[in-house]
């Protein structure tokens, strides 16, 4: 069971597990979403970009994100709602191979009793095995509060 809205504090960290983003999952999500551009799918001409080879999508990173945090069992069966994803930054690119994992900060807590919960927002930032912030941003959530 996840945490309860009574349960998050502010500057609560948690850190999540590393994963390996393969050439597969690349492959995979162009075909899910349809974007097929060549900076993810054309090893040949990647070499001629100014990165030098192909980068796994944005919105993949943000997914394997999305399921790292999901992962660490803090929002499992406790979340109401996922609300929005707020000053999201692509700041590094990610490539087969990278090994990325979440850190996971509470910056603000809000109580709405009137919905049984509250609102969390959780400071995303997705680093690779270099210790790099490719990715960064914010989640609202929506938690429940504990049973009476």
């Amino acid at each position: 069971m996840g945490l309860y809205f009574e349960e998050f504090f502010f500057g609560q960290k948690v850190t999540t597990v590393g994963r390996t983003v393969t050439e597969s999952d690349i492959v995979a999500f162009a075909g899910l979403s349809g974007d097929f551009n060549q900076i993810h799918t054309d090893a040949e001409y990647s070499k001629t970009t100014p990165i030098g080879q192909r980068i796994a999508h944005g919105l993949l990173v943000a997914s394997i994100a999305s399921g790292l945090a999901n992962q660490t069992r803090i929002l499992e069966g406790t979340v109401l709602v996922f609300r929005e994803i707020t000053e999201w930054r692509f700041v590094k690119p990610v490539f087969i191979g990278d090994t990325v994992h979440v850190e996971l900060e509470v910056t603000e807590t809000k109580a709405m009793p009137r919905i049984g919960g509250g609102a969390v927002i959780i400071l995303l930032q997705v680093k690779n095995q270099k210790d790099e912030v490719c990715q960064r941003g914010a989640l609202n959530v929506l938690m429940k509060s504990r049973p009476t």
